[in-house]
């Protein structure tokens, strides 16, 4: 029974009063103000995936439960409201130890056992995607031009920062072939469907960005990997997760990366229409993206970085710049190969999380990566201000 089961507040939880404006009409034909402003609180908590409205009653007895000692319902009803707390209780800002009321606990208990920093949880979860096409946004401006842009919010910062006056010249550097790979490396937003990757091609790229170089066990049950990128702790917590459609001899599919076998794990086996439709769906709608015959989920396993940075201000930080540092390496190694290669982190993160099973709070989707044979035409703008990869009538040299 609820009356004999105990309570405390979910784990993390933040309170936003949001405001929101509204044409008043009435204002308008009277002569006041035309613009109303409502405010509510809105409850965000990680656990939940989801945001709650939540009334100044139930914020308050939020305010007089803590989230770690466990206090009896009967107490707590002692100075709250019933339907206050079965609210709260509903909704999952209140957790209860009765059996009844497991799923939710669980759910607050992963928050709890991952050790996340409370502010980058609310980061995470509740800056994901699912279902988002990034042409229905009016905040996407990828069909604007740039004059449309500078009259409407002027010219942008300038592209460099100066500190004074003063300047000491530094000597030029031989060039050497890391030079002309970095030169080369450009976002490909044209790939070639008629083609397939060579498998050998593919297996390169995986090997050289993803594979673990060593595996160390410097102490009993503890295993360290080094990698071609940095990584914080040296924990490598980055796992690369594929939906491959377009690689010779692999049928399309859902795939996940061994980086010590150097091997792909089979997860699920997908027709052509499936596929293409999942991953114009992984990249938020974005088909020139969408087109590469390889994408790759950067997903980052959370429990990895934070067995060690519990509770720690910088562990999310570090993570999303180790998918950064992974991500030039793709680039790198796909254009060593003359192949494309893009990163975009507008994607629909839910989704992918459902199609691979991966849950958000344990292990999530940072950034998708794409690999593939480029088409010999420009039809979608580039930029290649260096003419190294398409001639001035937009042909692939």
């Amino acid at each position: 029974m609820e009356s004999d089961s105990r309570l405390r507040r979910c784990s993390v939880l933040f309170v936003e009063p949001r405001e929101t404006l509204d044409l008043d009409l009435a204002g308008l034909l009277g002569g006041r103000d035309v613009v109303a402003s409502h405010c509510r609180w809105v409850a965000l908590a990680p656990h939940l995936d989801t945001e709650v409205d939540i009334d100044d009653e139930e914020l308050a007895v939020l305010g007089r439960v803590g989230e770690t000692p466990w206090r009896r319902y009967e107490d707590l009803a002692s100075t709250a409201s019933r339907a206050v707390l079965a609210r709260l209780l509903d909704c999952g800002l209140l957790i209860s130890d009765a059996p009844a009321r497991e799923g939710m606990r669980r759910r607050d208990e992963i928050v709890r056992g991952t050790h996340w920093r409370s502010l980058s949880a609310v980061a995470h979860m509740f800056s994901r995607w699912r279902g988002t096409d990034v042409a229905d946004d009016a905040r996407i401006t990828r069909d604007r031009t740039l004059v449309d842009l500078v009259d409407e919010y002027g010219l942008p910062p300038p592209h460099r920062v100066q500190c004074g006056e003063a300047r000491i010249d530094l000597p030029d550097c031989e060039t050497t072939a890391l030079d002309g790979l970095l030169r080369s490396r450009t976002t490909c937003r044209n790939f070639d469907p008629s083609s397939e990757l060579a498998p050998a091609d593919f297996a390169a790229v995986l090997k050289r960005v993803f594979a673990a170089h060593a595996v160390s066990e410097p102490l009993a049950g503890v295993q360290v990997i080094k990698r071609a990128n940095p990584s914080g702790g040296g924990l490598h917590p980055l796992e690369a997760y594929l939906l491959l459609r377009g690689v010779q001899g692999v049928a399309a599919g859902l795939y996940h990366y061994d980086v010590v076998g150097h091997a792909l794990e089979p997860l699920a086996l997908l027709d052509a229409a499936t596929a293409t439709a999942l991953a114009e769906r992984f990249v938020a709608g974005q088909k020139y993206l969408s087109g590469a015959h390889a994408l790759v989920v950067i997903a980052a396993r959370f429990q990895r970085t934070f067995w060690k940075y519990r509770n720690h201000a910088k562990a999310y930080r570090v993570l999303l710049l180790e998918a950064g540092h992974v991500s030039q390496n793709i680039y790198l190694a796909a254009t060593e190969l003359g192949l494309g290669a893009f990163i975009t982190a507008a994607i629909n993160e839910g989704d992918i999380e459902q199609a691979f099973g991966l849950d958000p709070l344990e292990q999530g989707p940072i950034a998708v990566c794409g690999l593939g044979i480029r088409a010999r035409r420009c039809d979608v703008t580039e930029f290649d201000p260096l003419g190294v990869v398409w001639d001035e009538s937009g042909t692939r040299r």
